[in-house]
């Protein structure tokens, strides 16, 4: 495996790979990887012939009051898992690497982004169009892998594919979850022992939601099931638990894929999860 820290490097890494014309998978990651990025690599291994992990927590995507500082990092064991993975290419850039003194342009996204993390978290998804579609310009991968996990991600990653033709196709995994159903997140390292087994309220309200759904409840009563479920739980704080269109995350229309999404705090961790259901 190569391990590339500046653009000229990664070309230089990748020119045989483009020239030879084999296909490039990409996984663009923050670092801190878990078995739900080591999924998605498996996933660009199985279905490509290069794979390129990129490891950068990108500031532009945290708020003022958010944990850009304490966000975990592991770069030696990363490595060593993505070694391990498969992996050909890994790019570990620098954030003077990322974002040269003198930028001026980032990339400004609405629609699906204007909503839920958009609305809770101004800017965020601004940051993460701004990345992500740097590092499709970097690497120009066939494709690129993201989990279900981060869902509102994926439908604003879509939308700038199809917006600015980018020509790359987006592929969505799923969501790699514990034992007992609580999503795989970097995050989750923020929790204490009884946080971590509190936290777990997230995907039993989700799945309340889906049996009240499967009963044919209305959107409003799925809504209110999944926040019965957190509000019976002490010492986590409910942000929201929605029923969403999947591409849109506005209130469903007949016959869409719908999304039941939730997002609460538990200690100093910040989580969000998903589950698609369908009438």
């Amino acid at each position: 495996m190569k391990v590339v820290r500046t653009e000229a490097e990664l070309q230089e890494a990748l020119e045989p790979a483009r020239v030879s014309r084999r296909s490039i998978g990409f996984v663009p990651t923050m670092g801190a990887l878990h078995a739900g990025h080591l999924s998605l690599l498996t996933a660009a291994r199985e279905q490509g012939d290069v794979v390129v992990l990129s490891i950068f927590v990108n500031p532009l995507q945290f708020g003022a009051d958010e944990d850009l500082a304490a966000y975990p990092r592991s770069e030696e064991a990363d490595l060593e898992m993505a070694r391990d993975a498969g992996v050909d290419v890994s790019f570990v850039p620098s954030v003077d690497e990322m974002y040269p003194a003198g930028r001026s342009t980032t990339v400004s996204v609405r629609g699906p982004a204007r909503l839920l993390e958009g609305a809770a978290r101004p800017g965020h998804f601004d940051g993460v169009a701004t990345v992500v579609a740097k590092l499709f310009n970097q690497v120009r991968p066939q494709r690129a892998y993201f989990g279900q996990k981060d869902a509102q991600q994926v439908a604003v990653i879509k939308a700038l594919v199809r917006d600015l033709s980018v020509p790359v196709e987006v592929v969505v995994c799923p969501t790699v979850r514990e034992s007992d159903g609580l999503a795989l997140s970097s995050r989750n390292a923020y929790l204490e022992p009884s946080e971590r087994t509190a936290a777990t309220v997230l995907w039993r309200a989700l799945q309340a939601g889906e049996r009240a759904v499967e009963e044919q409840a209305t959107w409003e009563v799925v809504e209110k099931t999944m926040e019965q479920v957190v509000a019976n739980e002490p010492g986590v704080a409910l942000e929201y638990a929605r029923a969403v269109a999947a591409n849109t995350f506005e209130a469903p229309a007949d016959g869409e894929q719908v999304l039941l999404v939730i997002a609460a705090r538990v200690g100093r961790a910040r989580l969000i999860d998903n589950l698609p259901v369908r009438r």
